[in-house]
């Protein structure tokens, strides 16, 4: 499943949400949690499609967990690393200034 949740957490998932909603208003409020899952899917969609839109061109297969800045830069390194090149091995002697800190 999505979360890694097996079948005796959703079992104890469901007598807990029994206990604390009560029968009579379960059916209710599963279904508003439905809603609501789809509202925030449907609001994810856009947003990515905005911001493939807004990026430009080489973002058309953009993914939301491409963002995340490790996903990123390795992705952003291995598409500018190409196959015949080698990769750079100099070493880089960064400062920070401290005026920054």
């Amino acid at each position: 499943m999505f979360f890694d949740i097996g079948a005796g957490e959703i079992l104890g998932l469901a007598i807990l949400g029994v206990i604390l909603v009560g029968p009579e208003r379960l059916p209710h409020v599963a279904s508003e949690a439905a809603k609501l899952v789809k509202k925030l899917r449907a609001l994810s969609q856009t947003a990515t499609a905005e911001l493939r839109e807004n990026l430009g061109p080489g973002f058309e297969n953009l993914q939301p967990a491409d963002l995340h800045p490790k996903t990123f830069i390795k992705k952003q390194l291995a598409d500018a690393l190409d196959e015949n090149q080698k990769p750079v091995t100099k070493k880089i002697n960064a400062k920070i200034d401290p005026d920054l800190l």
